[in-house]
Order: C-alpha cells, then sequence, then structure tokens
C-alpha cells in the first residue's frame, strides 16, 4: 500500500475539491451551520455503512487500535475539524467559490508550520519560500475593492479555517497509524454532532428533507472517503508531504468553480492564481528533498 501513498493522497484531494463549488450550490437551500453538520454527518454515516459491510464480509481491520493515550487527539481532532468546516462554509456565504478554492492553499502554509512546531519536521528553504508565495496570493485574493482598503470578510474566514485544518492535520498525524475507517467516522459522526448542536444554538434548523440525500451524499464523498485516504497517505508520507500532494484539491475546485457559476476571472485572481501556483511547485519539489 506505501507505493499508493501518493496516489490516495491526491484522491483525497480530487474528492474533497468537489464539495466547494456543490456545497455552494447548496447555500441556497441549507444554511451554513447546518450545511457543514450535516456535510461531516454525511462522512461518519457513510463511512460507518462501510465498516458495516467490512465486518460482514469478515476483512481484517487495517490499523492499531485506538487507546486512552489518543484521546486529546481525537477530541482535539473533533473540534477543529467543526470549527474549520463551519468557517469554510460561513466564508462561502460571501466569496466567491474560485476565492474559496484557491485560499485553500493556506492549509499547507499552516500544516507545514504546525509540523515543525509540533513534531520537529524540517521546513527547508524551498518551503519557506512555498509558504511566503501561497500567503501572498492569500493576502491578494483577502482584498476587496473600493476606496477604503480592507480584507474580505469571507475570505479571513477560510483563512481561518485553514488555520484549524492545518493544526487538525497535526492530530491526524499522530493517528495516521490506527484504523483509517474507525477514525473517519469518529471524525464524522462527532464533529457532525457537535456541528449540529453549534447550528441548532445559532437558531439554524434541519433543510427540506428532500435536500439530505444530496447533502449527506456529498459529505460521504468529500469528507468520508477524502479523510479516509488522507490518512492512509500520511501514515507512509507524513502531515508536510500529504498536503503538498494534496494541494492539487484548490485548483481542481477553483476550475469547477469556474465553469459551475461561469464566473470571469478578475486580475486580481489571475495573478494570485499565478503565484499561488508558484508556490505550490516549491511546495512540491520540496517533498523529493530528504528529510533529517
Amino acid at each position: 500500500m506505501k507505493q499508493f501513498a501518493a496516489f490516495y493522497a491526491v484522491l483525497a484531494a480530487a474528492l474533497y475539491a468537489v464539495s466547494i463549488p456543490v456545497a455552494k450550490l447548496f447555500l441556497t437551500d441549507v444554511s451554513p451551520l447546518m450545511l457543514s453538520a450535516l456535510l461531516y454527518l454525511g462522512s461518519g454515516i457513510g463511512m460507518a455503512l462501510i465498516g458495516i459491510l467490512q465486518k460482514v464480509s469478515h476483512a481484517k481491520p487495517d490499523g492499531e487500535k485506538i487507546t486512552k493515550s489518543d484521546f486529546p487527539y481525537i477530541i482535539g481532532m473533533i473540534l477543529l475539524n467543526t470549527a474549520a468546516l463551519a468557517c469554510l462554509i460561513l466564508g462561502l456565504t460571501t466569496a466567491s467559490a474560485s476565492n474559496v478554492s484557491l485560499l485553500n492553499n493556506i492549509e499547507i502554509c499552516a500544516t507545514a508550520l504546525f509540523a515543525m512546531l509540533f513534531f520537529r519536521e524540517k521546513v527547508s528553504k524551498r518551503l519557506w519560500i512555498a509558504i511566503g508565495l501561497v500567503t501572498a496570493a492569500g493576502i491578494i485574493l483577502s482584498i476587496e475593492g473600493g476606496e477604503a482598503f480592507s480584507f474580505s470578510t469571507g475570505s479571513l474566514l477560510v483563512i481561518l479555517a485553514c488555520v484549524f485544518w492545518g493544526l487538525e492535520n497535526n492530530c491526524t498525524r499522530v493517528l495516521s497509524t490506527k484504523s483509517p475507517l474507525k477514525i473517519s467516522v469518529i471524525k464524522g459522526i462527532f464533529a457532525g454532532i457537535a456541528g449540529l448542536i453549534l447550528a441548532l444554538c445559532a437558531g439554524e434548523w434541519f433543510p427540506n428533507p428532500s435536500i439530505l440525500p444530496a447533502v449527506l451524499l456529498l459529505g460521504f464523498a468529500a469528507y468520508g472517503l477524502s479523510i479516509f485516504f488522507y490518512i492512509i497517505a500520511q501514515r507512509y508520507l507524513g502531515a508536510a508531504k500529504t498536503s503538498t500532494y494534496y494541494a492539487v484539491s484548490p485548483f481542481i475546485a477553483s476550475g469547477l468553480s469556474l465553469l459551475i457559476f461561469r464566473e470571469i476571472p478578475s486580475m486580481q485572481f489571475i495573478i494570485a492564481l499565478a503565484i499561488m501556483a508558484l508556490g505550490v511547485y516549491f511546495a512540491s519539489a520540496n517533498t523529493d528533498e530528504k528529510r533529517d
């Protein structure tokens, strides 16, 4: 399975990429916090069904057992995921799907920096350049037009989501030797329940039942299967390296967003895209360097 680790990381990225433009479409019928909760519930329920099928077929469990020492990381993973997806969906309410997609590359910076701080992973000169370029592109995308210099609230919420996910990626890294299926189920169900409580406390209510299957299915694909493959990739590649392969996701999502919403890219977007692509190149080139 090790030889397919990079493929799993890219597959996880592609599955997640679909979620941003499609979630933007769902926002016309579902309130933002409720949507984020249902997406995670869909992932947890879907992965739980896969677990049941595995038991029926007597498939051998993959990974180590979860122990008490893992609980702090599991709790952190759940809380950070809940906060991150809520911020992302709230950001989508005001920011364009293409901008939100591209801003997701900020997660690379956050993941690498937290990996350096908490796990002493090496951050090379190339990766520092990548972090600088991606950050600069993020700032460009976040600046609002007009006479007064200001930052888009939607973009800032997406950046905050990326920071949460960067920290969460490192929590998940600690759990990468555990069963990816079990971790995916725990993450989906409990982050979904936490999000549901948050949505209900905010006065949001369930959407029309006719749209629920589609939302849950999106959550299963974009957050269930995606997380499952991401955890497998992390097991062999590490947090920082996996995030660089995963960096193709924002570009796939941006392309889909431009097509679905028929957006005409602004000069601001094109400049940010070029800088972001250069940053991702440096980040990806860094993965070939030897780690200490």
